[in-house]
């Protein structure tokens, strides 16, 4: 059987145009900068903002390969593609930009969906599913309102100092980078087995079909390798695999619950669909647990038997562990299932408010403060651009332009525009009663995106993959300056926010249960007590226990 492309597009938080496929760029696209910021070597959480006496640019690729356009350009050519036709400017997607500035094109898209199912809109309703997970609401009350309950960002961020467009600029916060960037991971997809996936191993299938998947695992069990010794090939085990003889499970539980997981959906099915999978997982966990840098080996359960964990793996564990383990996190926004909501059809605009969050003046102030102040990512998440679904935000970038004149502006000031006399305003009849100046904002924004696992022994920025995204929309700005909305310029805006809360642990029920806590020693095997909890936990929560994968972080690390 033809083994297809592996195309490692998440589906279930992110849906990326054929990037996330490190094997179609060349190797210089997978390992540079977003064309925003730099990176710094300082601690974590800091955050590094660009001179401003660094060129604005981005790549035009309507040109020669290289040639650069300025950022006032751009801006310009979008705000007149707007003036053009706003209600179709409204419905397109934003445009993305690769790691070196250049912009990537539909036409080099490529979808895990056919064409009947991205027609159906089949991804808002697996986002709303995973929505209503986070947030725990059964409900959210429709209409717009300048800011919503669940459309605060002074109760979303770690830390909220500013409200206002001249304090941010005042301060240096018109762009800023995290200085230790979110890492890159695979998204685990249900198909391949999630975290049962051999991907070390050529001769395992890695095809669209589940069966043949879960048959190559089924004929070759990992006990049976493990009993031949042969240390090379141990090490070519899936990441589930070598966490269940880590932990002398020799029923395998967690590996048995990876592929169990596709089991059901074939059977109903006769297919799994490829965007399943644990990005809910990977997202949180990129910033909340440190990036393992190197392999390590341990010994396992049995006394013998030494194995290495690539990052690779390490970095699945993680994912595992919070995506199946719930913890406290803020969000904003709220659950938007309407797949086509109703439209203003003089503006184009979104009329239900539960899909119009967030509300562009919370986004604003949520991503100033968490990213510039807070110095700490969040997740991103846009509804109605199947592009993007739950990314580490890890930088961002905003520029100015008159929203009356509709032209970039170089200052505050110029960009500034009073509501009183902003005549041809489109959207007059949904501003706040409160507004005095309508500011325009072209806004680049940086996350990361999916990369697929390798048996490589070290792990950096280096191979991690940026995407950035610009989005169009002005702020109303009170008398005194602070922001307290604000209108999206296109539909397919980040509408839902969210992040575990600063310092919180993913830790499953039975390790809290039993008290599981300290460290062990690579050299010396897990205590019967842990490989216990360990076995019942893969069963009961299909998760890894927070002190194992935590201290094979360490062990990468030291």
């Amino acid at each position: 059987m033809a083994t297809p492309e592996k195309k490692h597009n998440c589906f279930l938080f992110n849906f990326l145009k054929g990037s996330a496929n490190r094997s179609s760029v060349p190797e210089s696209d997978a390992v540079g900068e977003p064309p925003i910021s730099t990176e710094t070597d300082s601690g974590q959480g800091q955050t590094e903002h660009i001179a401003d006496t660094a060129p604005d640019t981005v790549r035009n690729t309507a040109g020669e390969a290289g040639d650069l356009q300025p950022d006032e350009e751009q801006i310009n050519a979008g705000l007149e593609e707007l003036q053009a036709d706003p209600i179709a400017f409204m419905g397109k997607l934003p445009a993305k930009y690769d790691e070196q500035g250049a912009q990537i094109s539909s036409e080099a898209s490529v979808s895990l969906f056919d064409d009947e199912a991205v027609g159906e809109k089949v991804f808002i309703d697996a986002r709303d599913e995973k929505r209503q997970e986070i947030t725990e609401l059964d409900v959210i009350t429709a209409g717009r309102v300048a800011f919503a309950e669940n459309d605060q960002a002074d109760g979303f961020v770690d830390t909220f100092s500013f409200s206002g467009l001249q304090g941010m600029e005042e301060n240096g916060l018109m762009n800023a980078r995290l200085a230790e960037q979110p890492w890159s991971d695979d998204y685990w997809a249900i198909y391949l087995g999630m975290l049962g996936h051999r991907y070390a191993d050529s001769r395992f299938p890695g095809g669209w079909d589940w069966k043949d998947n879960y048959d190559y695992i089924h004929n070759n069990p990992a006990l049976q390798i493990v009993e031949s010794g042969k240390s090379d090939a141990v090490n070519r085990l899936s990441p589930s695999e070598k966490y269940d003889i880590l932990v002398g499970d020799k029923n395998m539980t967690l590996t048995g619950k990876m592929w169990e997981a596709g089991k059901k959906y074939y059977a109903r099915n006769g297919k799994v669909e490829p965007w399943m999978g644990l990005c809910h997982g990977w997202a949180p966990a990129a910033y909340m647990l440190p990036r393992p840098t190197a392999s390590t080996t341990v010994l396992a359960a049995d006394g013998k038997t030494f194995i290495t964990f690539y990052p690779s793996d390490i970095k699945a564990l993680s994912t595992l562990l919070w995506a199946k383990v719930t913890t406290a996190s803020r969000f904003i926004g709220g659950r938007c299932n309407e797949k086509n909501p109703a439209i203003d059809p003089q503006t184009g605009r979104i009329l239900s408010g539960k899909c119009f969050d967030t509300n562009p003046g919370t986004w604003h102030l949520a991503v100033v403060n968490q990213i510039g102040v807070s110095q700490r990512s969040m997740v991103l998440d846009a509804t109605y651009d199947y592009e993007v679904w739950n990314q580490p935000v890890v930088a961002y970038k905003y520029r100015y332009f008159n929203p009356q004149k509709m032209r970039y502006a170089r200052s505050l000031a110029e960009a500034s525009a009073l509501k009183t006399s902003f005549d041809n305003d489109r959207f007059r009849k949904y501003r706040d009663g409160q507004a005095d100046t309508i500011v325009g904002i072209a806004m680049d924004i940086s996350y990361i995106v999916e990369t697929r696992p390798e048996d490589r022994s070290t792990d950096s920025s280096k191979y991690d993959r940026v995407q950035t995204v610009r989005y169009y929309y002005d702020l109303e700005l009170d008398a005194l300056g602070n922001i307290i909305g604000g209108e999206w310029y296109q539909n397919a805006h980040p509408d839902f926010l969210w992040t575990p809360e600063k310092g919180s642990r993913a830790v499953s029920y039975w390790e809290k249960k039993y008290g599981i806590s300290g460290e062990w020693k690579s050299e010396e095997p897990l205590s019967k007590e842990w490989c216990q909890v360990a076995a019942t936990t893969s069963g009961y929560q299909k998760a890894p226990l927070a002190v194992i994968v935590e201290q094979l972080i360490r062990f990468s690390n030291s």
